[in-house]
């Protein structure tokens, strides 16, 4: 005799699918055409093929699964999801798109991103697209913009390669945001350079005049100068009988003669 089956379990409840897709932080480029609206419909075709000759030229150096490339009214936004300094290096490449007459405003933010839409809808949005386009607006025809939030992404993945960035002041973006925006300047380095010798040369004079009012305390100021001056007399003696031509020779008198032809 066989044996009964068990009654089959219900299958489980389908789970509800998540109404926010997943987001991520990632930099975004937005490469705008400066005064798009503005220009002939010849005018706009035109331009538009170049920024794409321009995008397809400056992408090589870029993996495909590193970036993505969305279309905008009036330019392109390029996601770079994983290295910051790839973001700024192809920016300021494009720059020099300007020489072939293709004036770019660009602006580089880093922030949140999330996928929106389904099928052939399929895109992106959030903060860091919306923030980039907003700065590039500011940043006018053959200038390029950054974020402070960008400018510590930079400083984050590679340690240092912020230095080429300097403040370009606070500026209110047409959605009446206000920003913190960056220049590219590749002088910034040197002039950190420049400051941190400044501020080690001022750390030894401070130094020193420690020790040496130590000494003075502990010998008594008038000996101690005294003393000072004497070494240096001594010094200058000995300087002079060293080098005589340095302090005795005779300055060359130029000739009065004038040059026959």
């Amino acid at each position: 005799m066989a044996k009964a089956k068990p009654p089959a379990k219900p299958a489980p409840a389908p789970k509800a699918a998540p109404n926010v897709q997943p987001s991520m932080f990632a930099s975004v480029v937005f490469l705008k055409i400066h005064d798009f609206q503005r220009r002939p419909v010849v005018e706009q075709a035109r331009l538009r093929a170049q920024l794409e000759a321009v995008m397809a030229v400056a992408l090589q150096d870029l993996r495909e699964s590193s970036r993505l490339l969305l279309d905008a009214a009036d330019g392109v936004a390029l996601v770079v999801l994983d290295d910051p300094r790839a973001a700024l290096a192809l920016a300021q490449r494009t720059l020099a798109a300007g020489a072939v007459g293709l004036p770019l405003a660009i602006g580089i933010n880093h922030g949140p991103i999330k996928q929106s839409g389904k099928g052939k809808n399929e895109g992106l949005m959030g903060d860091g697209i919306a923030v980039a386009a907003g700065i590039a607006e500011l940043a006018g025809a053959q200038k390029l913009v950054l974020t402070r939030d960008f400018r510590i992404a930079l400083e984050d993945a590679a340690p240092g390669a912020e230095a080429v960035l300097t403040p370009a002041g606070t500026h209110t973006d047409p959605g009446l945001r206000a920003h913190e925006l960056y220049q590219a300047d590749p002088r910034g380095a040197a002039r950190r350079g420049a400051r941190y010798l400044a501020a080690t040369f001022v750390v030894i004079l401070a130094l020193l005049g420690a020790g040496l009012a130590w000494r003075a305390s502990t010998e008594g100021l008038a000996s101690y100068a005294q003393r000072m001056r004497v070494q240096a007399r001594d010094a200058m003696h000995k300087l002079a009988a060293q080098e005589p031509a340095l302090i005795t020779a005779p300055v060359p008198v130029p000739s009065t003669k004038r040059r026959t032809r």
